[in-house]
């Protein structure tokens, strides 16, 4: 992913037809990770053909389509683009519209039947249809498209209600493999491990920014501590440390190919990003305090901004962007 994000994101110090053919290859000829001829057949990593990471697999190459989709199109590969754009739509495939729910489905369209949806999965010590998670943490793995994944769900109302679900779930690890990875937990959402990392900002995008504020707010104090063993999870490639930055500040990129930061709430009254133009790029905050933890309004320049993001190239021209915080989500 990262060559299609660097490029869209202006960079250009690579061979992008180069990188391009690489992606679009590995994205269409089978190799050690990818079986394209079963995925190309049903839509979808059948869960009886592919024993391991069916759901995990199929929600992620629809991630990798979309990124490629994108990519492209800004070189004016407009068959590649239809194609790669179509089937990162497959995600749809294995949405349950009974559970509400991304369920295993073996390859004659059947449901996979018992469906537990706390258990948990780990391939080389339990097996299971997803990576290191289970079904309520990895449902919410459509970031490429999540106006879609909250119309399967029926709207923004049901949308909410799901990810409240979610949150308010028994914290318990369901497992008979390694489990360590699954930690962090509010609910079932799981800060520990990458694919929950996201979810958080999913309220705002679904019309219930409160509840992000009040999620970020209480991640922030409750999973990081100043020691030791501070992190609640694993930081893979500094992937929790890169989280705490973004909130911290008060965005966060929830689909990283998209050029689109979601807005939360800081966590400190000011930031000063000092980009590579020689630009820079300041927080602030109006009214921060320990109990002001939601965001009534949003200035950027001095312009009322009533967006749930902010775009890659608005970071880049430099200016403020100035949050008003209050004690009160009305």
């Amino acid at each position: 992913m990262r060559p299609k994000r660097l490029y869209l994101k202006g960079y250009k110090g690579f061979d992008a037809e180069r990188a391009y053919n690489a992606i679009k290859s590995s994205l269409t000829k089978s190799h050690l990770n990818s079986d394209w001829e079963t995925y190309n057949k049903y839509g979808y990593y059948p869960c009886d053909i592919v024993k391991v990471e069916s759901v995990s697999r199929t929600l992620e190459s629809c991630y990798d389509d979309y990124c490629a989709a994108q990519f492209a199109k800004k070189l004016n590969k407009m068959d590649d683009y239809d194609f790669f754009k179509k089937r990162s739509q497959n995600y749809k495939n294995l949405f349950d519209p009974e559970s509400k729910l991304m369920r295993p489905k073996d390859s004659h369209g059947q449901w996979k039947a018992p469906f537990d949806k706390l258990i948990l999965s780990h391939a080389s010590t339990a097996g299971g249809d997803y990576t290191e998670g289970n079904a309520w943490q990895y449902t919410w793995s459509v970031q490429e498209d999540v106006d879609g994944l909250i119309n399967l769900m029926g709207g923004d109302s049901n949308f909410c209600a799901k990810l409240d679900t979610l949150f308010t779930l028994d914290s318990k690890t369901e497992g008979h493999g390694f489990v360590k990875d699954v930690t962090g937990l509010i609910g079932q959402y799981a800060h520990g491990n990458e694919p929950s990392q996201h979810v958080a900002y999913l309220y705002a995008l679904a019309g219930e920014r409160w509840r992000t504020d009040e999620l970020i707010n209480q991640i922030c104090k409750t999973e990081y501590q100043d020691k030791v063993d501070g992190l609640c999870g694993n930081d893979d490639c500094g992937q929790m440390s890169a989280w705490y930055v973004f909130s911290t500040m008060g965005f966060y990129p929830v689909n990283p190919c998209g050029g689109e930061y979601v807005l939360g709430a800081p966590q400190i009254p000011k930031s000063t990003i000092h980009l590579a133009n020689g630009k820079t790029f300041t927080i602030e905050t109006e009214n921060f305090g320990e109990k002001n933890i939601y965001v009534k309004s949003v200035e950027l320049n001095g312009v009322k901004y009533n967006k749930t993001s902010i775009n890659h190239m608005d970071i880049l021209a430099g200016g403020t962007l100035k949050f008003f915080m209050s004690d009160s989500k009305d």
